[in-house]
């Protein structure tokens, strides 16, 4: 068997992959993609391992553990994922921050946060006094 073929489906796989990752929005979308540049990653593993007749076997015992971590990761970015659409209603990549920051996160522009809120009433005052 030639190397070339294989490395070369690898290559489109995660190029693929590549630009699921830039390229999308959806927090799901960016999960397949990163599963789909792993699965690249495991078909070099595998090539390369029957290219070089290794008696351990060691691409394809990495595969495997490839796999399991792989498996784990999409569970965990899942539950995450499902956890940020119920509180947020959205799976937009965009339209995330950090759920930690309030509306008035260090990125707000001025006159946004909450300070700007208590102190609209006291301008308001002045200005009719």
């Amino acid at each position: 068997m030639h190397l070339a073929y294989p490395a070369v489906l690898a290559a489109l796989l995660f190029c693929t992959g590549l630009y699921g990752v830039l390229a999308r929005r959806n927090a799901i979308l960016v999960l397949m993609s990163v599963e789909l540049m792993l699965n690249a990653v495991n078909l070099n593993l595998v090539a390369f391992d029957v290219w070089l007749r290794d008696t351990l076997h060691a691409g394809q015992a990495l595969t495997l553990f490839v796999i399991a971590i792989a498996a784990a990761e999409i569970g965990i970015g899942l539950a995450i994922v499902l956890m940020v659409y119920r509180n947020r209603g959205t799976s937009d990549i965009d339209r995330l921050r950090d759920t930690a920051e309030g509306p008035g996160g260090p990125e707000a522009p001025e006159g946004t946060g909450p300070e700007a809120t208590d102190a609209a009433p006291a301008q308001k005052a002045e200005a009719t006094a």
